[in-house]
């Protein structure tokens, strides 16, 4: 009977010095990106992505005709400008103007990659707008990040059209930074919709320590956007460019892949490995 009732008291004591480590855990503020597609359309209604608050990613179609000039003043606004590449989908939907495609030759893709890239001033990295055909085939990924190292530095972004995609795979072989899209804000454009995957970006962030999102220039999704981007530092959040969360992410797995180094095991573990 002694026995029994001494193991609640250490039990309990076991319990408590854990908590410390869960307290830091939560000291992380956590961070979203949050990127505008599809622009270069609209040369008026465009303006008012350009003045949303904070770092939010711009990226443009190149062949739009506003591209250059909204490019131009967003990047003049601190917001990050990116190249809205327009790839093949499965659904065989009509491309935009400087679409890649499968049939393709790798000339004819790293050229059009290239003068897509020039179209675009202060272009810091690149998304897919549709492709769910060209982002599962890695030859063509391999292509596109070819093509992306021969200019500046770059990020790339996995819109993640089809879940068979592998780009981000192909990026992080090359070493391209790279991160991909966690939520879409406007799938639909409800309220309530909108309200419902905005919230989710916050809970992902909470719970990943980081979160992409990716909308369009609609205006229920600017009207929501200029509801809750000023309340983001009281709601305990970050709105980082894409290139400085991809950076904090690249921190985090080396971080993460560090702790769970053989080294690192060997001095947890004495057992000899099998």
């Amino acid at each position: 009977m002694t026995h029994r009732t001494g193991f609640w008291p250490v039990l309990f004591f076991v319990l408590l010095l854990g908590a410390p480590v869960q307290a830091q855990e939560s000291d992380v503020v956590p961070a979203i990106s949050i990127i505008i597609d599809d622009m270069g359309k609209r040369l008026l209604s465009e303006q008012r992505v350009l003045a949303l608050p904070g770092p939010v990613a711009c990226a443009f179609l190149p062949q739009a005709a506003y591209t250059r000039e909204l490019a131009i003043e967003a990047f003049g606004r601190g917001k990050e400008v990116m190249l809205h590449l327009p790839m093949e989908a499965v659904s065989g939907h009509r491309l935009d103007a400087g679409a890649v495609t499968l049939e393709m030759t790798r000339h004819q893709f790293m050229q059009t990659v290239k003068e897509n890239l020039d179209a675009v001033p202060h272009v810091k990295g690149v998304n897919n707008h549709m492709g769910s055909l060209l982002t599962r085939h890695p030859g063509h990924m391999l292509w596109l990040m070819q093509a992306m190292q021969q200019q500046n530095t770059l990020f790339f972004v996995d819109s993640r059209t089809t879940a068979s995609t592998v780009a981000r795979q192909i990026a992080a072989e090359n070493g391209v930074p790279n991160t991909e899209r966690n939520v879409f804000l406007d799938h639909k454009l409800d309220a309530q919709t909108l309200e419902y995957e905005f919230n989710r970006l916050l809970q992902l962030a909470r719970k990943q320590g980081s979160a992409v999102a990716i909308g369009h220039p609609h205006p229920q999704t600017l009207a929501l956007l200029e509801k809750w981007l000023p309340q983001l530092e009281h709601l305990g959040i970050r709105l980082l460019p894409v290139s400085e969360l991809i950076h904090h992410q690249q921190e985090v797995e080396q971080s993460w892949q560090a702790s769970w180094s053989p080294s690192h095991k060997a001095a947890k573990n004495s057992k000899p490995s099998l």
